[in-house]
């Protein structure tokens, strides 16, 4: 069976950048993901598209074709009173390197990295830790098979987009409507 669209594929993976191993999926642990719903990145889904387990190939990735640039107004000063908890802030947490999730005024999760803690400001880089960087792949096939509803569900959805699709989706003889693929 081919690595395509609405497939369960299995990949093992090294990623370098720098010169140093970034990441890796673990001895026996492969990397699973559903073809062609957007959970990884395009670039990599393109690389193992059509092949079948036993392919192995390396890639590089441009910052384009991966995280992006790192982009300068991701990177700003907050006052120290953003990080109050229980009327004090929370010093234990403001130090350079550490990783903070917050959100924006709309209501967004991101995650900042503490770069500089000043008397009354915070500076804090909301950029993907991986932004600007060339990516460097090793990548084998492991497996390819038909996804399951349980395996669409596990991975956050169905990846349709519909507000509508939930478990029930899913449910033998049950229909949202939707007209989603992945779901009917």
């Amino acid at each position: 069976m081919k690595a395509e669209k609405n497939k369960m594929v299995a990949v093992n993976y090294t990623l370098t950048v720098d010169g140093q191993i970034a990441d890796r999926s673990q001895p026996g642990h492969p990397l699973e993901f559903v073809m062609g719903t957007g959970m990884l990145l395009p670039k990599f889904e393109a690389a193992v598209e059509g092949q079948e387990p036993g392919f192995k190939t390396s890639f590089t990735l441009a910052p384009a074709d991966g995280y992006g640039e790192v982009v300068p107004e991701a990177v700003v000063d907050l006052p120290k009173t953003v990080f109050m908890m229980d009327g004090k802030v929370a010093d234990e947490i403001l130090f350079v390197g550490s990783q903070i999730p917050m959100s924006d005024s709309a209501g967004n999760r991101m995650l900042g990295v503490v770069k500089e803690v000043g008397e009354e400001s915070v500076k804090m880089d909301f950029n993907h830790p991986m932004a600007g960087k060339t990516l460097n792949f090793e990548v084998e096939i492991v497996s390819v098979r038909d996804v399951t509803p349980e395996d669409l569900m596990s991975q956050g959805g169905c990846g349709c987009g519909c507000d509508e699709c939930g478990d029930h989706c899913h449910d033998e003889g049950d229909d949202c409507g939707c007209g989603c693929e992945h779901c009917h």
